[in-house]
């Protein structure tokens, strides 16, 4: 590719030591103190020469790659980080897990008295202000009552000194978490540069801004640049016709003259290839090419075909003899690189090539056919993307003689390929420059008449001599003019990097090809060697840049590209008083492509040095980079256009692409490569491919990699190996950058760095970073020399695959095109929205079940207790319920009868036993089971109130026995019913050591109860009297209790009949959680109402035995069926791979007409769906699952039922619902989201839509709060510390405008109605109902509301390692809980990846990530995530999370 003078020294420049300390005094005099009366004094050391000079600073630098090197540029670096140094901002450093630390001298946080301390929490503990978007607004907040009951008490973990704080919203965290997010909070308050482009086009129409482009933006002011023309090239008489005649003349005329010579490890000549071996040999290989492979009739190879040339880097001589051999044979030689392992970076895109070009053949030698990796059986095995190969070694002793008659044709130079190099793209693909015979000789000849070369001069190569510059001269060039060459191999440049100035010195050479590195790396250890001399060099050849420690006219810096070849290169010059071409440059200017010249007292100046002059018998241009090749004025930067004879043809089977490169303008054969500019002279300021667009910018990534190289601690990096690429995230390009850091080195070492490398690049570029990753040393994809592979690394970047070992994102900075945040509009009156959806045609959002009828017998009871007591005299041996043990079998039973006969026992203790009163609260704590519905009926025989209570769990007391108790406080309980069991678990040590056993009320064991009868069993005398208390914990972790009456109950059961057509001949299989909600209902009490048999499935027994539930649906022959989410979820995972033996063992879920979820959540569709699909082949219908839906409120407000139409499923725009809009797409549309119907309003049920904040009606368009009238409401909540702490309104809520009158119950759910095309049993349209989420646990962020599920759906589709995810917000931030599951040292893979993903689909930027390991998201019974608790348990620091990143 072509280059440009190496980033760190040409800012140094040819200056003298005298101009060196000026320009140093200047730039760092405003960042130290001056003592008083010393302003005039200078103090600088005795003259030395400059090279000492500069020398003796670069050897404190260690053993680090000095491409970069510049002392200027380094103190530039350091004097804008003094400037950062004096903001003393503190900034959140990452947390990780010890096990991910290797060495570290800290903890996992900043202690208070070093450089960065925490900055604490003020004292006021108000919410900081809204930080991530642009508005001033805050974020709505949740009321603080609404959690002050409901939050359930956890054992907080004490750490050292830390000191106790509240957040907004009440909850005390620790400060160890919230101090670093305040840190987090005050970096993000800091005032940002201006954006270019603040806000992109989005063809939502509430998102349309867009900003102008910035007025002070530099634009070229000069005049149309005009072509330039190199010197002629001359004519030589006694110049070859072609190069294979060339090397017939010196073959055959100077046989023993040496040719090149190669050097082993030690740097010993190992061979010495005289002109007549190569003739001898290259003819010996030509006639083995065209007559021992294949047959005589079908010869392998043909002339014209193409061969592939593997030779290793310390070969250069069988490389030269195969490579000539080939062009006397007439084929097209394909150097590449010899492969390693069959993963190889870059490797898949050289088979690529290889297989495009048609290549069947591979070339190369007996050491390197031994090295190549084999299978079992002793072959090559097929490299992946590679095409089938013949490998044919190339060594003289397995090649045949050549007929003495036999000679190889050879032809004047013409256009026939001669050869074709590969080219590795900025994106990782690999092309093939063809190259013509007329423009291989050309070229070298217009290089012989540039470099002054002369026969029987020497040469040291340090560069590839396969490809590019190392190729030109030393193997084709150096041929013409029968010149000597040194061929200096890698490997040994690694062990002595003074081993190519030896050579110099030994052989006399009077020219090198080295590149910046070679020299730099020299340079350092020159110094020790007093008896080198480098005399002899007329000419040192740069191949990508120029050092200004050498002698100027010595140095000789070229620019070229594998298109275009060589484009210009400085000619040694014989005046050393000329001084080369220089530039001192805005970097600003040069990121608008604009040349502005700048003075070098300024830190963001580049200075350039020129590459020479054209080269002979070229034209150049400069045209613009982008759009129509126009030519560019004087003062702006372009692409490099070349029209020559000498020059590439063609990217190989490539037509198009070759017509855009190499066919442009009026059929001139031109190429790419470099930005430059012209001013006389050829100037470099950098390569096409290094080129990163930011925000309508350009950026060298070479100039960015420089900056980070001067920052200290600058041996930090290990061997300078920084890796520069940008990815595209939200329409724009971001700057990754990937270091490896040195073995030694702490994490404060590592965080430190980091910090001062973002404040350096955004300072001295202007431009933000969106991460900065450290990996390992030695870990990141290497080139075959050693470099760093590019592509690769972005690859694995993007892939998760990069294993950093820190990673800090800096999005805050750099992504400035978010979409403007919504401006809340001025409070609209909710008659204004209702006219205005009557004007616009739209219909009110409302919506209702059938009627409620009384036909059945047992209607004619307004209370559940006579029910029972007329069961069982009416049907006494009629079966209510049957429970099942984990193996499937029947464990108990109940008929009507022995329910009533249980449940008048357990009266009877109540009353005897307990002395309770009537309407006293009895907390019943029982596992799920027969002996929970004969409490709970024992308890209305009572006369009492019974409230379920889940059992703490025997492995886990200290978090599930808290919960227990604040239950029984709560709910003013007088007396607690259990078993033996748990009886005796509540008298544990354990549980005593977790709750005052003293304040519990009286437990009774209901294992033992009496044999009497009660006197009377108690009637209510109101049917709106208290049943039974309804305790649930939400998901945002409020308790509460709510009322059911009787006639809510008599209500609710009647409704469930008539929509499930339950009687007494039907069967249903239960397997839910008996506590709370619908699942209480289904399991105790509809089985009595209605009388069919209940089949009890624990949930809990599925844990060892998944296929208990549908075993048991499938052999009771089961038609419905009612599970949980989580229920569903186990036997997705737990029987994905049992499918055939389910089946062998006789399941067939076939029989299956109901299928229902009950959930409190919108529908999980995609856990729906994979449920139907897997359990398809077993005879389940996919239209026979569903889901229901019900809230606190109202327990079941939309069940599906076995009658009616099918749900149906829409596709909603996520970006209008952010909004509050309901805009229906296609299926598959960008941005879409699929909502599946929430299930059959249940009769009864009267819906509607309406504004959460004015209470208004909506129309059908709009999203709002679902709001629900119904006999089978709830009363209110139930608190002992009394009403007032709860919403009042949540049960007797009035519409603002319209129906007044009616009163609703506030479900605390968006969602919204449509009507469909399907008619349900009445012959009306059906009107369905979707559920999208919990007002509560809704999330506004930039002035627009997101729902948690959508933004964690997202983030688990990003890496096949996120096993579950979380998010909630944290004063304005958004923070995401990801589970990982894999090897710890993936989990900083995941923080780039996730906030790319957030990004691009949500607009949102992510505050915080939190990796853990699986099951920290703490998950209810219904299986749902409680978001609010795992808040909670990580701003207490208590979630043990393997790494926590806090991007900036």
């Amino acid at each position: 590719m072509a280059t440009r003078p190496s980033p760190g020294e040409r800012l140094l420049g040819d200056i003298t030591q005298k101009g060196y300390e000026k320009k140093r005094s200047k730039l760092i005099r405003a960042y130290f103190p001056h003592p008083g009366g010393m302003e005039g004094m200078s103090h600088r050391p005795p003259f030395a020469p400059p090279s000492a000079a500069r020398f003796h600073r670069r050897r404190s630098s260690g053993t680090r790659d000095e491409r970069y090197r510049s002392d200027v540029h380094s103190e530039a670096v350091q004097a804008v980080l003094a400037r950062h140094v004096e903001s003393n901002v503190a900034v959140p450093m990452p947390s990780k897990r010890r096990s991910l630390v290797v060495q570290t001298s800290m903890d996992a946080y900043t202690p208070p008295g070093e450089t960065h301390t925490l900055i604490h929490l003020s004292e006021n503990h108000s919410a900081p202000p809204d930080v991530t978007g642009y508005s001033s607004d805050s974020s709505h907040s949740r009321p603080h009552s609404e959690r002050h009951i409901g939050t359930i008490a956890r054992n907080t973990q004490k750490y050292g000194n830390a000191e106790r704080m509240e957040t907004g919203d009440g909850v005390p965290v620790s400060s160890r978490v919230s101090a670093k997010i305040q840190q987090l909070v005050n970096t993000l308050k800091m005032p940002r540069r201006p954006p270019l482009r603040e806000f992109f086009v989005d063809d939502f129409e509430e998102l349309l801004e867009v900003q102008q482009p910035d007025p002070k933006q530099p634009r070229p002011e000069g005049a149309e640049m005009l072509a330039v023309s190199g010197e002629a090239l001359g004519v030589v008489t006694n110049w070859p016709p072609s190069l294979e005649a060339a090397l017939q003349r010196w073959g055959t005329i100077s046989p023993k003259a040496p040719c090149l010579t190669s050097l082993d490890t030690t740097g010993k000549p190992l061979y010495v290839l005289t002109y007549g071996k190569l003739w001898s040999r290259s003819i010996k290989l030509a006639y083995n090419i065209l007559h021992k492979l294949g047959s005589k009739q079908e010869p392998m190879l043909r002339p014209g075909d193409r061969v592939a040339l593997v030779f290793p880097n310390n070969d250069p001589v069988a490389f030269m003899v195969a490579f000539y051999g080939c062009l006397l044979a007439e084929v097209v030689p394909v150097p590449i690189e010899v492969p390693l392992t069959r993963k190889d970076a870059g490797s898949q895109q050289i088979g690529f090539l290889l297989g495009s070009c048609g290549v069947t053949v591979a070339l190369t030698s007996d050491a390197c056919h031994k090295g190549l990796p084999k299978s079992a059986t002793g072959e090559i095995p097929q490299f992946r993307g590679w095409p089938k190969l013949l490998w044919f070694v190339t060594e003289s002793k397995h090649l045949s003689k050549p007929p003495r008659d036999w000679f190889p044709h050879i032809k004047d130079a013409n256009s026939d390929t001669a050869y074709i190099e590969y080219k590795t793209c900025k994106d990782g693909s690999v092309l093939g420059v063809t190259v013509m015979r007329i423009a291989l000789l050309t070229h070298c000849q217009s290089l012989t008449q540039s470099c002054g070369y002369t026969e029987a001069e020497t040469i040291v190569n340090v560069l590839d001599f396969k490809k590019d510059v190392g190729l030109w001269h030393g193997i084709l060039t150096s041929v013409m003019n029968m010149m000597h060459v040194i061929s200096v191999p890698y490997s040994l440049m690694k062990v002595n990097p003074l081993s190519w100035i030896q050579k110099v010195y030994h052989f006399k050479a009077k020219v090198a090809c080295v590149k910046s590195r070679d020299m730099h790396w020299a340079l350092v250890a020159h110094r020790e060697q007093k008896d080198i001399s480098l005399s002899s060099l007329r000419m040192l050849l740069v191949a990508d840049g120029s050092n200004p420690c050498l002698r100027s006219e010595v140095i000789c810096p070229c620019a070229s590209s594998p298109e275009a070849l060589t484009v210009a290169i400085r000619r040694p010059v014989e005046d050393s008083s000329q001084p080369p071409g220089r530039g001192v440059l805005s970097m600003q200017g040069l990121s608008y492509s604009v040349v502005r010249v700048d003075t070098e007292e300024r830190l963001s100046v580049l200075t350039v040095q020129d590459v020479g002059t054209v080269m002979p018998g070229a034209v150049v241009c400069v045209v613009k980079p982008e759009g129509v090749p126009l030519l560019c004025k004087t003062d702006e930067i372009g692409e490099l256009c070349v029209c020559s004879v000498a020059t590439g043809t063609s990217y190989y089977g490539l037509t198009g692409m070759t017509k855009n490169t190499f066919e442009y303008m009026y059929n001139m054969c031109i190429t790419c490569g470099c930005l430059f500019i012209i001013c006389g002279l050829v100037f470099i300021s950098g390569k096409m491919d290094g080129l990163i667009m930011v925000s309508g910018r350009r950026h060298n990534a070479d100039d960015i990699v420089a900056t980070a190289l001067a920052v200290e601690p600058m041996k930090f990096v290990y061997r300078g190996r920084i890796a520069v690429f940008s990815v595209t995230v939200l329409r724009d390009e971001r700057i990754v950058v990937v270091a490896e850091q040195r073995p030694d080195s702490t994490e404060e070492d590592s965080f430190q760095w980091m910090s001062r490398v973002l404040q350096a690049i955004d300072s001295i570029h202007g431009v933000g970073v969106f991460c900065l990753g450290l990996v390992p040393a030695n870990t990141l994809p290497k080139t075959p020399l050693g470099g760093i592979h590019l592509s690769e690394t972005k690859q694995l970047y993007l892939e998760g695959g990069l294993h950093p070992c820190n990673v800090l994102m800096c999005p805050h900075t750099c992504v400035t095109n978010l979409p403007k945040p919504r401006q809340k509009q001025p409070e609209i009156g909710p008659a204004s929205v209702m006219v205005g959806n009557l004007v616009s045609g739209k219909r009110i959002a409302m919506a209702s079940g059938r009627d409620l009828g009384q036909t059945d017998d047992n209607d004619q009871f307004l209370f559940l207790s006579e029910v029972l007591q007329w069961r069982s005299q009416t049907t006494p041996d009629h079966i209510l319920y049957t429970l099942l043990s984990s193996r499937g079998l029947v464990s108990s039973s109940l008929t009507c009868l022995q329910l009533h006969k249980r449940a008048e026992r357990v009266a009877a203790l109540l009353l005897e036993r307990g002395g309770l009163q009537e309407g006293d609260h009895i907390a019943l704590v029982y596992p799920p089971g027969i002996d929970l519905i004969a409490a709970f009926y024992g308890c209305l025989y009572a006369g009492c109130v019974p409230i379920t209570v889940r059992p703490p769990h025997p492995q886990n007391i200290s978090t599930t026995l808290p919960t227990v108790k604040m239950i029984v406080e709560v709910s003013r309980s007088a007396c607690v019913m259990t078993t033996a069991v748990i009886c005796k678990l509540l008298r544990s040590k354990e549980a005593v050591a977790t709750v005052d056993i003293r304040n519990w009320p009286p437990v009774l064991d209901t294992d033992d109860l009496p044999k009497k009868k009660p006197p009377a069993l108690y009637k209510p005398c109101n049917p709106d009297a208290l049943a039974y208390l309804d305790f649930s914990v939400s998901t945002t972790g409020m308790l509460a209790g709510v009322q059911m009456s009787h006639n809510a109950v008599g209500a609710f059961c009647r409704s469930v009949k008539l929509q499930c057509e339950l009687y007494p001949s039907r069967e249903v299989a239960i397997c839910l959680d008996p506590y709370c909600g619908l699942g209480f209902v289904l399991w105790c009490l509809c089985s009595v109402y209605s009388g069919h048999q209940s089949i009890l499935i624990p949930p809990v027994e599925l844990e060892s035995n998944p296929a208990l539930w549908l075993l048991a649906v499938s052999q009771l022959r089961v038609r419905d069926t009612f599970c949980s989410y989580s229920v569903m979820e186990l036997c997705t995972k737990g029987l994905g791979l049992q499918t055939e033996a389910l089946k062998a063992r006789g399941l067939d879920l076939s029989r299956v007409r109901a299928c229902v979820v009950v959930a409190e959540e919108r529908p999980r569709m995609s856990l729906t769906h994979s449920f139907s699909k897997l359990f398809k082949d077993l005879g389940l219908h996919p239209r026979s699952v569903s889901t229901a839906f019900g809230c606190r409120v109202n327990l079941a407000i939309c069940l599906q039922g076995t009658s009616g139409p099918d749900p149906t499923t829409v596709y909603v725009d996520m970006r209008a619902l952010r909004h509050d809009r309901v805009r229906l797409v296609e299926r598959g549309s960008p941005h879409s989201l699929p909502l599946m119907e929430s299930g059959k309003i249940l009769p009864g049920v009267r819906i509607i839509i309406a504004n959460p904040e004015t209470k208004g009606p909506l129309g059908d368009s709009h999203l709002g709060e679902i709001w629900v009238h119904s006999a089978h409401n709830g009363s209110g909540y139930y608190s002992g510390y009394g009403e007032e702490v709860l919403q009042s309104d949540h049960f007797t809520s009035r519409l603002s405008f319209g129906d007044t009158s009616t009163v609703w119950a506030r479900t605390g759910y968006l969602g919204f109605l449509r009507r469909t095309e399907l008619t349900d049993a009445s012959g009306e349209r059906h009107d369905a109902l979707y559920v999208v989420g919990a007002l509560e646990e809704a999330m506004e962020l930039r002035g627009m509301r997101y729902h948690p599920i959508d933004i964690e759906t997202s983030v688990i589709r990003t890496h096949k390692n996120i096993m579950e995810c979380a998010v909630f917000p944290w004063t304005n931030l958004l923070v995401v809980v990801i589970e990982l599951e894999g090897s710890e040292q993936e989990a900083l893979d995941l923080v780039p990846m996730v906030t790319k993903a957030v990004l691009e689909e949500h607009y949102l930027i992510v505050g915080v990530v939190v990796v853990t390991d699986i099951g920290v998201i703490p998950i209810n019974s219904r299986g749902e995530k409680q978001r609010m608790h795992l808040r909670d348990g990580f701003l207490q620091d208590q979630l043990d999370p393997i790494y926590v990143a806090y991007n900036m």
